[in-house]
């Protein structure tokens, strides 16, 4: 290969190496922060687990806050089947369907439908918050994946260079 191919491969591949460890460092800076915003907004709304009634095998998170994505996701589980267990089964729009076909004076049926709106209003919040949490992860392990194949390419360009 002659000179100026060689210059011009190697600059290609530094140049390239260094963008990707750029874009890998930004985009796992971003990530990490991200994380720690959905962290300190679910620590301000000061969601606790209640000592029982958790889901099957969610027994650890008895007592404690909800700090990230995960334990948010626990807790609108938790919340999913309160809702349930509080409508028969019956989603908000099966329940305000009946109230409407109740010719909507049916207080029973008025203050249910509002316990499944609250209800499935709260659930999508923390479903949010643990979708949320779960593309700042990807954003992490993207970041680093970009900044090792940058620093591998960087090399390249770095040992193509010393042969020149």
């Amino acid at each position: 290969m002659d000179g100026t191919r060689g210059l011009a491969l190697m600059l290609l591949l530094g140049g390239t190496g260094v963008a990707m460890l750029t874009a890998g460092a930004v985009m796992t800076v971003r990530g990490l922060r991200g994380k720690e915003e959905i962290r300190d907004e679910l620590i301000r709304q000061k969601i606790t687990f209640p000592d029982r009634g958790l889901p099957a095998g969610h027994g650890r998170y008895a007592g404690h806050r909800v700090e990230n994505g995960t334990q948010a996701r626990v807790f609108s589980e938790m919340i999913g089947g309160n809702v349930r267990k509080a409508t028969g089964g019956r989603s908000y729009s099966e329940v305000s369907a009946d109230l409407h076909a109740a010719g909507g004076d049916d207080e029973g049926l008025a203050v249910l439908r509002q316990t499944a709106f609250m209800g499935e209003t709260l659930r999508a919040s923390l479903m949010s918050a643990y979708q949320a949490w779960q593309v700042t992860s990807l954003a992490v392990g993207l970041g680093a994946v970009l900044m090792g194949a940058g620093a591998a390419l960087a090399a390249a360009g770095t040992i193509l260079a010393s042969g020149q």
